[in-house]
């Protein structure tokens, strides 16, 4: 699997990835983390031309998308509960597959592990598969982050040991 920054001109590539997703979320009892506007064309644009967003391909064609940034992060500034440490990290957002083929975050995981041996991701209540696959690539459940609209998100962070 190679994991590389999206191109601009990929977005068209991208776009149908995340309503695959939204579609997943949905039937999987989580119809409420990724509505009709989110994310966003506009906030995928952003995240291509900051270079954060990035593909994973997979024979040549694009199986699925995710953001990276190690620039932190405004929401997670204050926390329910406790980080393992407050050091520089990674975080991962706005994971999307197309469900073509499996253990994609593992490969996600793994990548940005090899960019910063400190990360942080969270997730809706209901993304009980993403709840999941983020406990079984060993992050630690922190505590519960609010967004700048005021909803909750469940807080994880995966951190080298001291």
């Amino acid at each position: 699997m190679e994991i590389r920054k999206t191109k601009p001109e990929e977005l068209q590539d991208i776009l149908p990835i995340f309503e695959i997703a939204k579609a997943f979320m949905v039937k999987t009892g989580n119809p409420n983390q990724w509505t009709a506007t989110y994310p966003s064309t506009e906030m995928i644009e952003k995240d291509i031309a900051n270079g954060e967003s990035y593909v994973c391909v997979q024979e040549g064609e694009i199986v699925a998308t995710f953001a990276y940034s190690e620039a932190g992060e405004e929401t997670y500034r204050s926390i329910d509960g406790k980080w393992l440490n407050d050091k520089p990290y990674g975080v991962i957002h706005r994971v999307a597959s197309s469900g073509k083929v499996k253990g994609i975050f593992s490969c996600i995981a793994e990548w940005a592990w090899k960019q910063n041996k400190n990360l942080k991701i969270d997730t809706h209540r209901d993304n009980k598969v993403m709840q999941r696959v983020i406990l079984k690539n060993e992050f630690t459940y922190c505590g519960i982050i609010h967004l700048k609209n005021g909803e909750e998100r469940l807080a994880y962070q995966k951190a080298e040991k001291e």
